[in-house]
């Protein structure tokens, strides 16, 4: 798996993942992910290493880790390719911003939501609104981001 960010520019989605290298916090990372089930884990094992290499703290990383998991399987169940991660830490104000980018909405489930009745499934949004103190989407034309801002003690 790559965990090397890429930009915009330079990135694509089917551009093979590699090991981290990137530890500069303040320069943001873009990762781009296959649209299957197993990329909710890479997203989280890519977040997990960036965040380490990044000095975050344990507790920020947790919770991190369960919004980048959130978002990441909701592109995955809910919405078309491409999908991308961005992770990017403002040193001046102390946060760490997730955005999870997708092609829009598709439209079918996924194969999770549909093998499980409706309790199983629609907390995520509570899970971030809690661990976030500030969270949001920006649409465009061929693309849907859905971004989280943490705080992250110093």
């Amino acid at each position: 798996m790559d965990t090397t960010p890429h930009t915009e520019a330079a990135s694509s989605p089917t551009a093979p993942l590699q090991p981290v290298t990137h530890t500069r916090a303040d320069t943001p990372g873009i990762w781009w992910l296959p649209h299957c089930p197993e990329s909710a884990g890479a997203a989280r094992r890519i977040a997990s290493a960036v965040l380490h290499a990044w000095n975050v703290d344990d507790d920020t990383i947790e919770h991190a880790l369960l919004v980048v998991s959130e978002l990441v399987t909701n592109a995955l169940e809910h919405a078309l390719p491409p999908v991308a991660l961005h992770l990017h830490r403002a040193e001046d104000d102390n946060t760490l911003r997730i955005e999870v980018n997708d092609g829009g909405p598709a439209h079918n489930k996924g194969t999770w939501t549909t093998s499980c009745t409706p309790e199983e499934h629609g907390r995520g949004v509570a899970i971030i609104t809690l661990l976030a103190s500030a969270h949001g989407t920006r649409i465009l034309a061929h693309t849907v981001t859905y971004w989280a801002i943490l705080p992250a003690a110093k």
